[in-house]
């Protein structure tokens, strides 16, 4: 009896030790990848590709190391991804011989204003300060740290008198999103939940401050850029509260509604809008850059040369569109108007924000100059 259970105890024995044997078998013909090695390439607006191979890998993870997301599986030796934000960021590569044995790659990146495409330019147009027959009579030069106080806010989204300022707009203007910094004002829009929107920015004019009539307005600016966004350098008539609009006239020096897509980042819009006859009205004109060149890339100059019987626009001096205003239906156009500048989100013109959009965007402007005919 003790002899088969001793016989017993053995066999046992013996098939644990096997067992033992051939897992510790197994474990050793899983072999780990090697000679892992990772390039990553910055591309336009934000765009990384990153490309990677390594010997004996059955599969890769990478991540991006945004929102703690854990490394995530692809195809292939190459992925490319878009950054939306300014920051560092570690991108993580693994190469797998199975889920649970790999080895990595960490690569860090620096992703500047300049990167995503929302650096302000460096070069551009540039204006004089003295034209033949004209006196300079108002200028801003935005030299300061603050707003003069020519200048005051639009705040909120205009409810309740003209919720989404008439457009269905998806900002919420503050004070804080316009500043005045290395010799011009910046307004910057966000995209942050704040007053029952998903958006805020900044819209400032001179309204009960500062009123022209006549003379030639040149702005130097710098658009943004992207789907939904609505950068625009405006006026409006003075008598505004006392008439309401469009019996007040408005003159839009310039408008852009961005979306590389759709190729609006390369035209920009100047119109009138009036009341005709009890009617409303609007006409304008428009400029698009040729060979693919973008607004955004340089400084340009936007003015309007403005008298009893006409109004002309142009860029960098060279005019693109000019309206008869001397019917007796324009009358609104031989009144005073004030300046507004502001850079708007959404709305029924150029659409809501998507994917492709990136925040923040800036708004610069480098002057605001008046000149009056002598």
């Amino acid at each position: 009896m003790l002899t088969k259970i001793h016989n017993t105890l053995f066999y046992l024995f013996m098939l644990m030790a096997a067992s033992s044997c051939n897992q510790e078998d197994a474990d050793q013909q899983i072999l780990l990848p090697s000679n892992l090695e990772v390039l990553v390439e910055m591309g336009d607006n934000g765009i990384v590709n990153v490309n990677f191979s390594a010997d004996k890998a059955n599969f890769y993870r990478v991540g991006f190391g945004v929102n703690n997301q854990l490394p995530e599986l692809v195809t292939g030796n190459q992925v490319s991804y878009r950054y939306t934000a300014v920051g560092e960021y570690t991108i993580t590569v693994q190469a797998h011989s199975t889920e649970d044995d790999f080895i990595k790659k960490e690569e860090k990146v620096l992703i500047t204003d300049q990167v995503l495409g929302i650096g302000l330019p460096t070069t551009g147009f540039e204006s004089p300060l003295e034209y033949a027959g004209y006196t300079l009579t108002w200028n801003d030069e935005f030299n300061g740290t603050s707003l003069s106080s020519d200048w005051v806010y639009d705040l909120g989204d205009g409810c309740p008198g003209v919720c989404g300022w008439g457009n269905n707009e998806l900002q919420f203007y503050r004070r804080e999103n316009a500043e005045v910094k290395d010799g011009r004002l910046i307004i910057t829009a966000r995209q942050e939940a704040i007053g029952g929107k998903n958006y805020t920015s900044s819209r400032i004019k001179t309204q009960g401050k500062q009123e022209f009539l006549f003379g030639r307005i040149d702005i130097r600016a710098a658009v943004p850029k992207g789907q939904g966004i609505w950068p625009a350098l405006w006026m409006l008539g003075a008598n505004i509260s006392e008439v309401s609009w469009p019996a007040s006239g408005e003159i839009d020096i310039m408008e852009m509604i961005g979306g590389e897509a759709s190729g609006r980042d390369n035209t920009v819009h100047g119109t009138l809008h009036w009341q005709n006859n009890g009617d409303y009205a609007y006409q304008g004109g428009s400029k698009t850059l040729a060979d693919g060149k973008k607004y955004a890339d340089n400084f340009h100059v936007y003015s309007i040369i403005w008298d009893e019987k006409s109004i002309a626009w142009l860029i960098d001096d060279e005019e693109f569109h000019r309206m008869d205003i001397s019917s007796s239906t324009m009358d609104e156009f031989r009144k005073p108007f004030f300046i507004l500048i502001n850079l708007a989100v959404g709305g029924n013109w150029p659409g809501s924000p998507d994917n492709s959009t990136i925040f923040p965007q800036q708004f610069a402007v480098d002057y605001v100059r008046v000149f009056e005919k002598e």
